[in-house]
């Protein structure tokens, strides 16, 4: 019995699938079993009317296709192809399939067509070093082409592929790789890309210059922030501008940002910008946290995930967020299946200084009184703004203002402020660093130890809360080019903190 290797999508993660095949004596019928979803199902007729049209004579037998192992839920169109390459190769002796995936969805003529799990199902098995030669179609080919170590095979239809296994020389059907044209730095032997389109200029916003201060050391470490300011202020504007200014990318982040958007039926762009994800308020707890389908927080994952109008969100969820923004992954347990997302987001958040919204304002009245403030502060818990890096307060816009620095100014330092980061040797950016990474790459002086220790004092500090401070510490250091946290940058950071 011959085997093909194919693989389905299980959550977000692909599992192996091996496609077997029979014809056995018994009324012609053409049965496919092994838990399968209703477009495999329909992929009979699909993969018949192909091999008649390619002039292919069914046997009078029963044939059967089985997709193993059976406990595992399968879906996708893109079994047609191995289905079909079985059933017309069942009785050539010579030919083999060993080591080959095979993907690809049939038109009824036979041409071979891309699916939208192919590139998420191939990325995800080169993860774990389980694939080597890939057959698929040109429009599939040219997009798993960014993904290395494997070989990747081109065929046009089902005559090409049938060609292509029966052929001794298979180098012919071999595509050639494309390499990546983006702006690119090279740290230790490791390649990260980056753009220079800024199509979001933080030159559009006048004055705020705390608040780009803010984003900058936001986006050069990876720092969680939340933007208190009266409407109008520019917290949204900043939150926009903010992905064209992050730390440059490696080719795996790139790749799974790509992989997200094949899997929310994007068509993959394979660009170095960071995934914004802006989700209202409105958003129930599953669209936000995953269920049956990928969450805003798996979306934003190496991205950025941004909350306007932070209180409105249900209490609900945004407790729920403090694992991942602590973890920076989630674990969503269901009846029959537990799935793990990674969340290495930068969290934006936006608020309103109080219901109205004007009580900073200087030539507006505040319509609330002291019980609707707090009510309304009091929707976001101790614990949630324990895990916020960066708290700012924004001034009111001013006509006489001034936009002192353009998004290419503070992207040139954010870039080498990433530069220091990864050629200390550090895997994470400094706002995702672990205990043990804090310990070791935000050494602070033992005189400016006491300043910490006062701050503790004067603030009530938590020890989460004096990590995030030494975190922001370092990357301050780091774009002012200093090796050592020293006492400004120590200052700087805590002047950030909740008061």
């Amino acid at each position: 019995m011959k085997i093909v290797k194919s693989a389905t999508l299980n959550e977000i993660e692909a599992c192996e699938v091996n496609v077997e095949v029979t014809f056995t004596k018994g009324l012609p019928s053409f049965t496919i079993v092994g838990m399968i979803s209703t477009a495999i199902n329909e992929s009979k007729d699909r993969v018949k009317s192909a091999l008649l049209t390619n002039e292919f004579n069914f046997p009078p037998k029963k044939i059967t296709v089985n997709l193993s192992p059976s406990e595992i839920k399968k879906s996708g169109t893109h079994f047609d192809l191995p289905i079909a390459l079985l059933i017309s190769l069942y009785d050539e002796k010579s030919v083999s399939f060993k080591d080959f995936h095979i993907f690809g969805e049939l038109s009824l003529n036979g041409e071979i067509k891309d699916s939208s799990a192919i590139f998420p199902i191939i990325l995800s098995l080169t993860k774990t070093n389980k694939i080597k030669d890939v057959v698929v179609c040109e429009e599939s080919a040219k997009k798993i082409s960014k993904i290395p170590n494997i070989n990747i095979y081109k065929v046009k239809n089902l005559k090409d592929a049938i060609e292509f296994f029966k052929s001794s020389d298979k180098s012919r059907f071999l595509y050639e790789r494309e390499n990546f044209i983006h702006n690119k730095i090279t740290i230790n032997g490791i390649d990260y890309f980056y753009m220079n389109e800024y199509l979001e200029d933080f030159s559009d916003i006048k004055g705020q210059q705390s608040a780009k201060r803010a984003a900058q050391i936001a986006a050069a470490g990876n720092h969680n922030i939340i933007l208190v300011g009266s409407p109008g202020c520019g917290k949204t504007m900043i939150a926009k501008r903010l992905p064209y200014i992050m730390a440059p990318m490696s080719l795996e982040e790139i790749l799974e940002i790509a992989k997200m958007q094949a899997l929310e039926l994007k068509e993959p762009d394979f660009k170095p910008i960071r995934a914004r994800r802006s989700p209202h308020c409105s958003s129930s707890k599953v669209s936000i946290l995953g269920g049956n389908s990928l969450g805003e927080i798996a979306l934003a994952n190496n991205g950025l995930l941004f909350f306007d109008e932070l209180p409105h969100f249900s209490s609900s969820i945004l407790e729920a967020l403090r694992e991942p923004l602590q973890d920076n992954r989630l674990l969503v347990s269901r009846a029959n299946s537990k799935v793990r997302y990674e969340t290495k987001f930068l969290f934006v958040g936006a608020m309103n200084p109080c219901p109205c919204g004007m009580s900073m304002s200087k030539d507006n009245s505040c319509r609330c009184n002291e019980l609707e403030i707090k009510r309304y502060k009091s929707r976001l818990s101790e614990p949630f703004l324990d895990r916020i890096d960066l708290h700012v307060q924004m001034s009111e816009s001013n006509m006489k203002d001034e936009a002192k620095q353009s998004s290419k100014q503070i992207h040139e330092s954010v870039i080498k402020a990433f530069k220091m980061q990864i050629q200390r040797g550090q895997k994470e950016l400094n706002g995702k660093l672990s205990d043990e990474e804090i310990n070791k790459f935000c050494f602070v002086k033992e005189e400016d130890k006491e300043i910490l220790e006062k701050a503790t004092k004067n603030l009530n500090l938590s020890f989460r809360s004096i990590n995030n401070i030494l975190k922001v510490s370092r990357t301050i250091a780091d774009l002012e080019n200093s090796e050592k946290i020293q006492r400004e940058h120590l200052m700087e950071a805590l002047s950030f903190r909740r008061r």
